[in-house]
C-alpha cells in the first residue's frame, strides 16, 4: 500500500506539500497540487483517517441514532441520510434505537466515545438526559423526524396537521362519521402532534371523538393488532381506523383479516408514513405520505452547516395525503386506451383535460 512519502516521491514534492494538498490547504500552488493529486490517483493513495482526525479534530463521520431500523420509513430516512453525508464527504454511523430510550443512549454515548463530527437523532423520548448534556456541551447535532421541546437544537421535520384535516374532511366527505386513531407513544413528539391534530380535525368537522375511539400504541405492529382487536369488539367499531405510523396500520390491517372482515367494505383503513408496501396492498391503503427523502437531505446539510461554522437552519416540510382505495374511495375509471384516439391526430387539449 502507497504511503504518504511514495506520494510525495512520485510528484516531486515534499511530504508537507502532500499534506497540505490531501488538506485543501489554500497555500499550495496549482502545479503542485495538479501533480499531487495525479500522484495519488496513480498510486492509490488513501490517506489515514484515523491519522488525520487526530491532526485536525475530525473525522468526518456522523451519527445517526434512528428510533426503529425495521420501519420502512427509517429505513428510507436513514439511506438518504448516508447518500446526502457520501456527497458531502462524510461517513455515517448508524444505532437503532428500536423505540427504546435505553437503547437510544447506549448509541448516543458509543458515537461520542468514537469521536463523530456531529449526530443525528430521532428522540424514543422527550427527555433522554444524555442527549440534553450532550446539546448543552456544545456537541454539533440536529434532531429529525422527532424533537425534545425546550432543547436548542436545529428540527428538521414534517408537518403533518394539514394532512391529517385533509384525510378527516376526505373521510367526513364519503359519509364517514365514526373514526379511530392508533395514537404513538406521548412521549414523542410525532405521537403527541398527530393525536391532537386529529383530534382538532375532528372538532373543526363536528365528528365526537371517545375516548374509546382513540387506542394507545407503540408504533410498532403489534400494538396496532392489538388496539384494533379493541376497536372490533366495542359494541360500537369506529367505520375508519386511522393508524398513527405505517407498522401499527399492518398490524391493525392483520387484526382485521384475522376477523374475516374485509377492507374497505366492513372497515376502513388509513394510515400516516406512506410506504411502497401500500400500493401493493388490496386494497391499496389510503396514507399521508412524508417527503422522507428530503427531510434526510435537509438534516445533513443542517448538521454539516453547524459543523463547519455556519448557522444551522431548522427545517419544517409539509405532508401530504395520498388517496388509494382502503376508505370506500371510487374505483377510478380507466383512461383511454391509445389506440382510441385517431390514428392520424394527437389528442386535442380538451380530450387531455377531460382525463385529468
Amino acid at each position: 500500500m502507497a504511503s504518504i512519502k511514495d506520494v510525495a516521491a512520485e510528484a516531486g514534492v515534499s511530504v508537507a506539500t502532500v499534506s497540505r494538498v490531501l488538506n485543501d490547504h489554500p497555500s499550495v500552488s496549482e502545479d503542485a497540487r495538479t501533480r499531487v493529486l495525479a500522484a495519488v490517483e496513480a498510486l492509490g493513495y488513501r490517506p489515514n483517517a484515523v491519522a488525520r482526525s487526530l491532526r485536525t479534530d475530525q473525522t468526518r463521520t456522523l451519527g445517526l441514532v434512528i428510533s426503529d431500523v425495521l420501519n420502512p420509513y427509517f429505513t428510507e430516512l436513514a439511506r438518504s441520510v448516508e447518500e446526502e453525508a457520501r456527497a458531502l464527504g462524510y461517513s455515517v454511523i448508524i444505532g437503532n434505537a428500536d423505540e427504546r430510550p435505553d437503547l437510544q443512549d447506549h448509541h448516543v454515548r458509543t458515537l461520542l466515545d468514537r469521536r463523530i463530527d456531529g449526530l443525528l437523532v430521532s428522540p424514543t423520548d422527550g427527555g433522554s438526559p444524555l442527549i440534553l448534556d450532550a446539546a448543552r456541551a456544545g456537541t454539533p447535532m440536529v434532531f429529525v423526524d422527532r424533537w425534545i421541546p425546550g432543547v436548542d437544537v436545529p428540527v428538521v421535520r414534517s408537518d403533518g396537521r394539514a394532512a391529517v384535516r385533509d384525510l378527516v374532511a376526505h373521510l367526513h366527505g364519503l359519509g364517514h362519521r365514526r373514526l379511530a386513531i392508533i395514537a404513538g407513544p406521548a412521549a414523542t413528539t410525532t405521537g403527541s402532534e398527530r393525536v391532537e391534530a386529529f383530534r382538532a380535525a375532528m372538532a373543526e368537522y363536528g365528528l365526537p371523538l371517545p375516548d374509546a375511539y382513540i387506542g394507545q400504541g407503540d408504533f410498532q405492529a403489534e400494538s396496532g393488532r392489538r388496539v384494533t382487536e379493541g376497536f372490533l369488539d366495542l359494541p360500537e367499531p369506529p367505520e375508519v381506523v386511522f393508524a398513527a405510523d405505517n407498522l401499527m396500520a399492518l398490524g391493525a390491517l392483520d387484526a382485521v383479516r384475522a376477523r374475516g372482515l374485509r377492507v374497505p367494505q366492513d372497515i376502513a383503513l388509513a394510515a400516516f408514513d406512506d410506504i411502497r408496501w401500500f400500493v401493493h396492498t388490496d386494497p391499496p391503503i389510503t396514507a399521508i405520505a412524508q417527503p422522507t427523502g428530503e427531510l434526510g437531505r435537509a438534516a445533513v446539510r443542517a448538521l454539516v452547516d453547524r459543523i463547519e461554522g455556519r448557522p444551522p437552519q431548522s427545517v419544517t416540510l409539509p405532508a401530504r395525503l395520498v388517496v388509494r382505495r382502503s376508505c370506500g374511495e371510487p374505483v377510478p375509471q380507466e383512461p383511454p386506451a391509445p389506440e382510441e384516439f385517431p390514428a392520424s391526430a394527437e389528442p386535442s387539449p380538451a380530450m387531455n383535460r377531460s382525463q385529468t
